[in-house]
C-alpha cells in the first residue's frame, strides 16, 4: 500500500490556504527553505505537479487543485476527530458536490437543486457551473456527487455514468410586456421577423429551437446569442427581444423576471437530467432532488 506523508500534506494545504509559502511559514513557523523541500518532496512522491508560478506568487494546477480538495477533507475530518476526543460538540454538514451545466437556467438549476436542502438534516453545497462534458469527467474522478444537465451523457463520453431522467416540458417564448403584447397574436406566425434572444449553438435547445423555426417556416430576427441563461434573461427584461424557457417554469419566470408569456410550444422538448456514477440513486439528497423534480415540476 502506498502512504502518503501527511506532514508534507498539511505544509501543502497551508500554503493553499495562506496563499503564498511565505504567509505559511509564519502561520507554520518554519523556514521558506524547509516548506518548499517538503513540498517538492510531495509532489514527487505524487508524480505530478502542484504549482505553477504566476507572476510573483503561486498558482495551483488542475491536479493541485485535486489535492487540495482532499486535503481539506482530510484535516477538517482531524479537527472533528480531536472535537469528538475532547468533548466538543460536533455539528459536520455533509457535503455535496454539484456539478450544474451552463445550459441550464439559473433559476431551473436551483428549483432542481433546492429540495435538497429541506431534508432536516446540515448539508454544504459545494455548486460548479461548466460545459456537461467536462463536468462528468469531474464526476468520474469523484471530484462531483451528481450533475445536473439537459442531455444525457453523450456516447463520445467514455465514462461509465448513468443519465436519470427527472423529466420534460414543452417551451414557453416569453418577453418584456410591450413585446409580449405586440407579438401574442397570431402565435407562433408573430415570430417571424421578431426580435429573437437564442442560447448558445452549443446547446440542445437552441437545436431543438433552429429546427423548429424551419419546419414553422419562421424567421426571426437574431439580436444576440449566450452562453450565459441569466445574462440573456436581463437583455430580456429590458425588451432587447424574446426568449424560449421551459414551460414547468414558466410561471416563477414570469413573476421573478417580470417578463410576460406569449405562447408555448409542446413540440419542442426540454429534459433535465441528473447524472450519477450510480445505476440506483441511494444519496439521499440525490434522491429527495429527483422525486421532488418528478412530482413537482414534471408529474
Amino acid at each position: 500500500m502506498d502512504w502518503i506523508n501527511y506532514h508534507h500534506l498539511l505544509y501543502f494545504w497551508a500554503v493553499c490556504k495562506e496563499g503564498s509559502i511565505a504567509r505559511a511559514c509564519e502561520r507554520l513557523r518554519l523556514s521558506q527553505p524547509t516548506i518548499s523541500g517538503q513540498l517538492r518532496t510531495l509532489e514527487n512522491s505524487f508524480g505530478e505537479k502542484l504549482f505553477t508560478r504566476s507572476g510573483r506568487g503561486l498558482k495551483l494546477t488542475e491536479f493541485g487543485a485535486v489535492v487540495c480538495r482532499y486535503a481539506d477533507e482530510i484535516f477538517t475530518l482531524g479537527q472533528e476527530l480531536t472535537d469528538v476526543v475532547k468533548g466538543r460538540p460536533v455539528d459536520r454538514p455533509s457535503r455535496l458536490l454539484i456539478g450544474v451545466s451552463d445550459a441550464l437556467p439559473k433559476l431551473v438549476a436551483f428549483r432542481l437543486i433546492e429540495p435538497a436542502l429541506k431534508l432536516g438534516q446540515p448539508i454544504r453545497m459545494i455548486c460548479h457551473e461548466g460545459k456537461t462534458e467536462r463536468l462528468v469527467i469531474s464526476l468520474a474522478s469523484n471530484e462531483l456527487d451528481l450533475v445536473l444537465a439537459d442531455a444525457p451523457v453523450g456516447p463520445g463520453v467514455k465514462i461509465r455514468a448513468f443519465s436519470h431522467l427527472l423529466g420534460e416540458c414543452g417551451v414557453s417564448f416569453l418577453a418584456s410586456p410591450p413585446l409580449a403584447t405586440a407579438h401574442r397574436r397570431r402565435f407562433p406566425k408573430s415570430l417571424n421577423g421578431a426580435p429573437m434572444l437564442l442560447p448558445d449553438e452549443d446547446t440542445m435547445l437552441r437545436r431543438s429551437l433552429d429546427q423548429w423555426f424551419h419546419s414553422e417556416e419562421i424567421r426571426p430576427a437574431i439580436m444576440a446569442e449566450f452562453d450565459d441563461n441569466a445574462l440573456m434573461t436581463v437583455f430580456a427584461q429590458a425588451g432587447t427581444g424574446i426568449f424560449a424557457t421551459p414551460s414547468a417554469f414558466e410561471a416563477e419566470v414570469v413573476r421573478q423576471y417580470n417578463v410576460r408569456p406569449i405562447g408555448h410550444v409542446e413540440s419542442i422538448r426540454e429534459r433535465f437530467y441528473v447524472i450519477t456514477l450510480d445505476r440506483k440513486i441511494k444519496h439521499p439528497a440525490i434522491a429527495a432532488i429527483t422525486e421532488s423534480a418528478r412530482k413537482d415540476f414534471f408529474s
